[in-house]
């Protein structure tokens, strides 16, 4: 509908009502205690705005989206059923994307993180959750088994969403979470625009604490001589003090070490530091987010 852009706007941590059509942004969506409820993957089009959430949470959310509506012209759908959807990764992946689809090969190449286009019953977005080029395909049912590009199994995409230091809500994320812990502030929050849930709880962190919070999540490497993929809740330690926990873990395609990504208390959590878990010595490489 045409308010849909303001609605979204009023309630998350992105500038959606900048978005012209054919962009997109990744936002967060909190409780007004400044926690997540999810994150969002949001699409601007001619139609109204597409919202990619978390596996299995569309019918809870359009229900509280449903909820929020007063006087405003929008309509919230779940269309979960009605599309598949492939992740294409990897230097040939526009040119594998393209055809897939049909979708101009230049087109495709010059699409910003987040932008979008469509190629008759194929949207194609490209996505910042690799540090490879990294696409989405969204198809309808009919049209799916069109999708030919060798797709990246859950075990690869971890790996290559941990080495780039992204995090996954359900995973590395919860509803415990403030966004700033998980290093979403330039990727998922707007300084600049107006009101939304939450937003007092973050500027209040910003600008009085400092931007300091307890816990950063982290990347981490684990030394060579670990050779089984620790579990998520493994304990890391500092100078003898537990000061984090691991959220998620893999083998590097790159390197063959296991790299994980997890929570650091802030005193302990600088690139560098090495940390000891019940595997073996972990140094952290840097910050996720």
């Amino acid at each position: 509908g045409p308010d849909a852009a303001s609605f979204l706007h009023a309630l998350v941590t992105n500038d959606v009502e900048g978005l012209v059509p054919g962009r997109g942004c990744y936002a967060a969506w909190l409780t007004p205690q400044g926690r997540m409820i999810t994150d969002l993957l949001l699409l601007r089009d001619d139609t109204g705005v597409w919202a990619e959430v978390p596996d299995g949470m569309a019918p809870a959310l359009q229900a509280r989206f449903d909820h929020l509506i007063f006087s405003e012209d929008v309509r919230v759908t779940d269309v979960t059923a009605e599309l598949s959807a492939a992740l294409v990764v990897g230097a040939e992946a526009a040119a594998a994307v393209t055809a897939a689809t049909g979708a101009d090969l230049a087109a495709v190449e010059a699409l910003p993180v987040f932008g979008h286009l469509t190629a008759g019953d194929f949207r194609v977005i490209r996505t910042d959750q690799t540090a490879l080029p990294t696409f989405q395909v969204w198809s309808t049912k009919m049209s799916s088994e069109a999708i030919s590009p060798e797709i990246a199994s859950e075990l690869i995409f971890d790996a290559l969403r941990i080495e780039a230091g992204r995090p996954r809500f359900g995973v590395d994320m919860t509803t415990d979470t403030i966004p700033l812990e998980a290093g979403l502030l330039e990727r998922a929050i707007s300084q600049t625009k107006g009101c939304y849930v939450g937003q007092e709880v973050i500027v209040r962190i910003l600008h009085r604490g400092g931007g300091k919070v307890v816990k950063h999540l982290m990347t981490l490497e684990f030394d060579g001589a670990v050779t089984e993929v620790p579990p998520a809740g493994t304990t890391l330690v500092h100078d003898g003090k537990d000061v984090g926990t691991v959220t998620s873990a893999a083998r590097s395609l790159t390197t063959g070490r296991i790299i994980a990504l997890g929570y650091v208390h802030r005193d302990a959590a600088a690139a560098g530091q090495v940390l000891q878990s019940s595997s073996g010595a972990v140094t952290i490489t840097g910050f996720a987010g």
